[in-house]
């Protein structure tokens, strides 16, 4: 039989069939979508397993960083992938109703709860999904809402003053990139929650979240290169159904520890009527004093009950003590490791602070905190503020979005449908057309000397830090408002320098 014989000579052949596989493999890959049309390493062009060992080396926006200036505004990152270093692209990658949706990179991210994955605002790749839940969430993320949050945060900023002084003034060095770490956990948690997670009270990792998300960033990362891994590693189909069924515990400890602060402040919240509460609660109730954000959370599951369900809400909670921190910190890291570095920008923004204070812009002459209005009529500590954004954004890999079929034009370039495209906000903040020459200096007078108002719309416009279009980071003004309000209230408190010996 045919069969018999196909089997008899792979037998007696299988090493020249496995590598006329693997060579007939590789050069699909290398054609694949007319891409090798675009140049980049020709490696990158073969296997995706190129682009995971740069990711997981860590510093892979250094390596595109080069890459663009080597090969130009488009360069080749995987068989199917292309990265745009043209401002111009940002329009159509990124713009509203353009049919691009997320890559899989994305649902590597998804945290997973007793067997399921939960997809969140950031990590879901449907576009329809993702409306509908911004719709039930959005006025609790917008800019009109951050005088209900303020707060919140002068709670933990006081705190976080103090326990720095206490801790730290005339004493050993302060790993501040940790304790800025701890600061963002416990604003995430009075915002969320209205209580502190006890990060700064303690001055200690607490349930050792910080060093998990750290290595669960270290797995996603390079793994996001390759999804198909994570369906042997972390959402492997056998291990997430024994966990659905109670034998083994899959769900994050990301999300236990979210789950933990909710059933801590669960209790507190009434529900109307006789209704029962909308998640499982122990204890009396009580009424809601403040707006938190999960009182929010909860009163949109009341509004709209046919879409946010209680798992949303949790989701939401836990999208929040994820990414809620994490790139706040490192925004805030930043900005201080910049202007550290930078003597005379430090002392450009110190006169800055002391000017207003002299003049009487300052409420709290005792604690020397800020407020969020206070900081908007700070020129150049925005300056400082966008210039770190533009140096140092907190996402190091590009935005990865799935043209739609049967292709688009992006900057000049028709690429076919299926094809991931993406923007890397470290290659976009260093390109010359916009930025000038000394892209790699941080340098803030480039926004606060600037007077040419259409250069200066072309440098917000070119700023990725936050994302863009119908997917920017719903939690922007958040940060924005942690950021705006530590910095100069550290700077008027404390003299900081920079331990040279680290």
């Amino acid at each position: 039989m045919i069969t018999d014989q196909l089997l008899q000579i792979f037998s007696q052949h299988w090493p020249a069939v496995l590598l006329t596989v693997v060579v007939a493999w590789l050069v699909r890959n290398r054609y694949h979508n007319g891409l090798n049309k675009y140049p980049g390493p020709f490696f990158a062009s073969l296997t995706d397993w190129w682009r995971f060992w740069d990711v997981y080396g860590r510093r892979p926006e250094w390596t595109q960083i080069a890459l663009h200036k080597k090969y130009g505004p488009v360069v080749r990152l995987g068989p199917n992938v292309l990265s745009f270093s043209d401002p111009e692209a940002l329009k159509t990658i990124y713009g509203l109703n353009k049919g691009f949706i997320k890559s899989e990179f994305y649902v590597v991210q998804q945290s997973v709860v007793k067997g399921h994955s939960l997809p969140s605002l950031f990590s879901t790749t449907d576009n329809d999904f993702h409306m509908q839940f911004r719709r039930c969430v959005n006025s609790a993320f917008a800019m009109s809402a951050l005088v209900q949050y303020e707060p919140f945060v002068d709670n933990t900023t006081k705190l976080f003053l103090k326990q720095t002084e206490k801790l730290y003034t005339g004493r050993e060095a302060c790993d501040f990139t940790t304790w800025l770490q701890f600061y963002a956990f416990d604003v995430i948690g009075e915002i969320t929650y209205s209580k502190r997670h006890g990060f700064i009270e303690r001055n200690e990792d607490v349930d050792g979240i910080v060093g998990y998300l750290t290595r669960l960033f270290l797995y996603v990362a390079p793994i996001g290169q390759i999804p198909w891994l994570d369906k042997l590693f972390l959402k492997n189909p056998l291990y997430l159904k024994l966990s659905e069924w109670g034998i083994l515990d899959a769900t994050f400890p990301v999300a236990k520890f979210a789950r933990a602060r909710m059933a801590e402040r669960l209790p507190e919240l009434e529900t109307a009527g006789d209704k029962k509460p909308l998640l499982p609660t122990s204890g009396p109730t009580a009424a809601v004093k403040s707006p938190d954000l999960l009182s929010k959370f909860l009163a949109a599951r009341e509004a709209r009950p046919e879409f946010m369900s209680d798992t949303l809400v949790q989701t939401m909670a836990v999208s929040m003590a994820f990414a809620g921190s994490e790139t706040t910190a490192i925004s805030l890291s930043a900005v201080f490791y910049f202007l550290l570095k930078t003597p005379r920008t430090l002392a450009r923004l110190r006169k800055e602070l002391d000017e207003a204070a002299a003049q009487g812009k300052f409420s709290d002459y005792e604690t020397g905190l800020v407020t969020w209005h206070e900081s908007q009529h700070l020129p150049y500590l925005d300056a400082c503020v966008k210039e770190a954004f533009r140096l140092h954004p907190a996402p190091g890999l590009p935005m990865e979005r799935i043209v739609p079929e049967p292709g688009l034009e992006i900057a000049g370039k028709y690429v076919k449908g299926g094809t991931i495209v993406g923007c890397n906000a470290w290659v976009l903040h260093r390109n010359e057309k916009i930025w000038g020459e000394d892209v790699d200096e941080y340098r803030p007078e480039r926004w606060a000397d600037e007077t040419d108002g259409e250069r200066l719309k072309r440098m917000n416009g070119a700023m990725l830090q936050f994302g863009m279009g119908s997917r920017t980071c719903i939690g922007k003004n958040i940060s924005l408002l942690e950021i705006y309000k530590l910095v100069p209230s550290v700077l008027r408190r404390f003299e900081v320098s920079h331990d040279e010996r680290g």
